[in-house]
């Protein structure tokens, strides 16, 4: 089978919520990590095949293919169409895995895989909220199928949180030393420059806006998030504004540019759990992408997992036994944010440059995602 390669992979910053980013449209905010992928690598634009981008409640500046939107921001040839797609955190992890497919088929040589996600100005939850006042409370309760199944009351992210810090015995407690933990090694990734050559400043936000120097005390005087009895602000992602980008080509794309492959993509799978639990599929995913790659936990040298919450991390670690201090190393979204639509790209773009950095082979990349759902690649640093 032909292979998929990775050539380049970039990121803006992490703006903060109302932060130096939240004023910028998000076809602009796009189109700054189009444009640095398109220079950078001295491939004609009118040559790219397909502009694959992950974002999520795609309602006011976000609408109407903010794929295609962006790349025509960047000024960039009009002949390369776009497609915006929707796998809630997972969107831009999964462009990825639709333009190595498009790759490996043989049907396509270049694709641009990325996303972006403006959450000042289109909050989580916005299409939910807009469906609400055309009459609809919630994507599930009109379905005789779904209430059927699921029952009357929508699943939460933050029950799901709240459910599994029980499942797993962690206490309030442990999930602020986790949250503590992640602002640390994001802070400390930012004064050793780790971030400096995945990141492409947007004017004069250089860096990301979003880790914070907090302490425990501070976070155990937060109030409980929606009821929970665990979940507060401190243990949960970020909300912010970014964008990333990953170029993905084919062989004969390597040869036809003179282009040097800095990764290679060993395996991709999608699989989901429970609904209502929603976030726990990265465990059962994990297990799948090992078992189809034949693969061992022993054999990933990194790994970078979406801290959608303090507590999906922690029990993904206690079910694979997998070494924290090798997941997650330069701080997760806790400290750093979760853009959404843009967070698997990102995750992606820092998973390859630290890699590079410390020499690691292989890299595996996993998040939790709305519906129950949990994407997995495995990289190959070449």
């Amino acid at each position: 089978m032909a292979e998929a390669y990775i050539v380049d992979a970039v990121r803006s910053p992490t703006g903060r919520r109302k932060g130096g980013l939240s004023q910028v449209h998000g076809a602009d905010l796009g189109a700054h990590v189009l444009k640095a992928i398109v220079e950078r690598n001295g491939i004609p634009d009118r040559e790219y095949d397909d502009v694959i981008f992950g974002c999520v409640d795609t309602v006011g500046p976000l609408a109407g293919d903010i794929a295609r939107s962006a790349w025509l921001a960047a000024g960039l040839s009009q002949e390369v169409p776009g497609t915006t797609i929707d796998r809630q955190c997972g969107s831009s992890q999964q462009s990825v895995h639709f333009a190595a497919q498009a790759i490996m088929s043989g049907c396509m040589d270049v694709v641009v895989a990325g996303g972006v996600q403006t959450m000042t100005q289109i909050p989580i939850s916005s299409a939910m909220t807009l469906a609400g006042s055309l009459g609809f409370t919630d994507p599930f309760s009109g379905s005789k199928g779904w209430v059927e199944r699921y029952g009357v009351e929508p699943p939460t992210q933050f029950n799901s949180a709240q459910m599994i810090a029980e499942k797993w015995n962690l206490s309030r407690k442990d999930l602020e030393l986790f949250s503590y933990e992640s602002h640390q090694r994001a802070l400390k990734a930012i004064a050793e420059g780790r971030f400096d050559k995945e990141i492409i400043p947007y004017g004069d936000v250089t860096m990301d806006e979003t880790p914070r120097n907090s302490s425990l005390e501070k976070m155990a005087e937060l109030d409980f998030l929606f009821g929970c009895e665990k979940v507060t602000a401190a243990v949960s992602s970020q909300t912010c504004d970014a964008s990333s980008a990953v170029l993905v080509v084919s062989e004969a794309a390597l040869k036809r540019y003179s282009l040097t492959p800095r990764a290679r993509i060993h395996h991709m799978s999608v699989r989901a759990d429970d609904p209502v639990w929603m976030l726990t599929a990265p465990i059962s995913a994990t297990e799948y992408a090992l078992k189809k790659s034949g693969m061992s936990m022993q054999d990933i040298d990194l790994v970078e997992i979406n801290e959608a919450f303090a507590s999906v991390v922690m029990a993904w670690l206690h079910e694979t036994g997998y070494d924290h201090a090798k997941t997650n190393v330069n701080g997760g979204a806790i400290a750093l944010g979760h853009p959404l639509g843009a967070t698997g790209t990102k995750l992606m773009t820092t998973l390859l440059h630290e890699l590079e950095r410390t020499g690691g082979r292989y890299g595996l990349q996993t998040m939790c995602e709305g519906g129950g759902q949990a994407n997995v690649t495995i990289l190959e640093r070449l």
